[in-house]
């Protein structure tokens, strides 16, 4: 049946109504309604199943008018087709047969309203009301998934933020055996067993920093040089890529630096990169590019941060089977997934990951058309100094005396043994009370190494109970990151310094020198 003609112009945004009608005439006694409410409308006219079928996919209708009885196809079944696929859309029978139990039972299969061609004066009201029930519905069912999504990342935000600590512990024995081993180089196998342990912590430092970046949104900043960035990219995915799938890896410029995070944005690209090759069972290609590009203003959506400067844009690109309309709406909620054993984690991370690189994200993918993933990261700005490199100081001791307080014993012995192998003469004490009582025996130390996180005699009453006994010299706290000690209770130390747990050889050693020196130590 050929289109109807649509609505005159108005200043409201037309409607688009989806007219289910073997016979014309009727049809335009139905829209003339429409008309005289001053309703803007388009309008397509359907009498066959193909077509209905083919206006929902292709028209996208804000509304469904349809008569009960049709030659080979009927109102029934058109409800029934449409409540398959949406049950919101407004449905409202427009019939001179529908009666009284024939209109119940339509109501009771999902139909929004009904009425008769006799008395077609209430229709347009009821086409307002449907449409405004209908928005209503699906405001109220946004607002629930938002709150089921922030339930699930604060869930997400308290599961990141309990492991944290513990994961902390584990890895600062790591990190002090790894750099204690180095200094073994005239042994070369123990020189890479602490290499290898030392890269083990450092690695297993920067997840735990993404797991809490993900819950607090907080980035460490670091110069990436995009060559290295893709070199290291490329030898974690050997051997994850099978022999059906070819990869390629292309980049514009590859001494190309930015402002990021390393193992982050290495993870964002293996995440995308793993899916990508899990959606083509039978083979295909893979392409990971990245090149600058000059975004329009319009590019941006409401909400999304824009800069005026140049961007990088790494895109992950697929000849896969593509992605259904149903499934990209739900892409960034968490826990959705269509793999049996996936986690539903994986593309909310990256997008957390992209986001907290002040860039954005976009996704194109149709079925039978593959899927293309680009990140775009603002090129501006450089990275922070991380404290860690370049640091040409001397980072041996002369013999000042150390206390070390650590209630962890396996922490307290490595901390020590460093120290003493630096050149410092270190105590180790297990508790602020079994400091105090070397302090009485010993008398006041050079500095004091002090974990803030002890359960028994806390590290802010140990250093209390320190300043009483007049010790006046510097304190290095070790604490866990965006949790710092209360000190508002002492009285105010001039050289108090609280470094990040878990700690790294260097930057203790770095720290100590420093406190060392602007306290006036030996």
């Amino acid at each position: 049946m050929n289109p109807m003609p649509s609505g005159k112009s108005r200043e409201t945004p037309a409607i688009r109504v989806l007219q289910v009608e073997d016979s014309r005439l009727d049809a335009e006694l139905v829209l003339a309604e429409l008309d005289a409410d001053h309703i803007a409308y388009e309008v397509r006219l359907v009498d066959d199943e193909p077509s209905f079928v083919a206006a929902l996919d292709d028209f996208r209708p804000h509304i469904v008018l349809s008569d009960l009885s049709m030659p080979g196809f009927s109102g029934q079944h058109a409800l029934e087709l449409l409540r398959r696929r949406d049950e919101d859309l407004p449905f409202i029978f427009v019939s001179a047969t529908l009666g009284e139990e024939a209109a119940i039972e339509a109501l009771h299969n999902g139909a929004t309203d009904y009425i008769l061609k006799q008395n077609p004066a209430r229709l347009a009201s009821a086409v307002r009301r449907a449409l405004s029930e209908a928005s209503a519905r699906r405001a109220s069912r946004r607002a629930e998934a938002e709150l089921v999504r922030a339930q699930r990342f604060e869930s997400l935000a308290m599961l990141a933020g309990g492991l944290s600590h513990d994961l902390r512990n584990l890895l600062q024995p790591l990190l002090l055996a790894g750099d204690s081993l180095q200094d073994y180089q005239h042994d070369p196998r123990l020189a890479r067993l602490g290499k290898l342990v030392r890269d083990c912590g450092k690695r297993g430092l920067d997840m735990v920093h993404s797991m809490l970046s993900f819950a607090s949104g907080a980035r460490r900043a670091e110069q990436v040089r995009l060559g290295t960035l893709f070199s290291a990219f490329d030898l974690l995915m050997q051997g994850s890529v099978p022999h059906t799938v070819t990869m390629e890896l292309t980049i514009d410029d590859p001494e190309l630096s930015f402002d990021g995070n390393h193992t982050e944005l290495q993870q964002c690209l293996l995440n995308l990169c793993l899916n990508a090759i899990q959606a083509m069972p039978d083979g295909g290609r893979l392409r990971v590019e990245a090149a600058r590009v000059q975004l329009p203003e319009d590019f941006f959506q409401p909400g999304e941060p824009s800069r005026q400067c140049c961007y990088l844009c790494i895109s992950v690109i697929d000849d896969g089977p593509g992605m259904e309309p149903a499934v990209r709406e739900h892409l960034f909620e968490p826990f959705f997934t269509t793999k049996e054993a996936g986690t539903g984690l994986g593309l909310v991370s990256c997008k957390r990951i992209v986001t907290s690189h002040g860039g954005v994200m976009r996704v194109d993918s149709k079925r039978g058309r593959g899927t293309r993933f680009d990140l775009y990261f603002p090129l501006e700005g450089l990275a922070a100094d991380n404290g860690e490199a370049g640091d040409q100081d001397n980072l041996e001791g002369a013999a000042e005396r150390v206390l070390v307080v650590v209630e962890e014993a396996g922490q307290l012995s490595l901390l020590a043994d460093t120290l003493d192998a630096w050149g410092y003469q270190a105590h180790a004490s297990q508790s602020g009370t079994a400091a105090l009582q070397w302090i009485e025996a010993a008398g006041l130390p050079d500095l004091v190494v002090l974990d803030a996180d002890m359960n028994l005699f806390t590290g802010v009453r140990t250093l209390a109970a320190l300043i009483e006994q007049g010790y006046r010299h510097a304190v290095i706290l070790l604490a866990r990151p965006g949790a710092p000690p209360d000190l508002h209770e002492l009285p105010p130390l001039e050289h108090l310094y609280v470094i990040d747990k878990p700690v790294t050889t260097q930057l203790l050693l770095r720290t100590l020198r420093k406190a060392l020196r602007e306290a006036g130590g030996r």
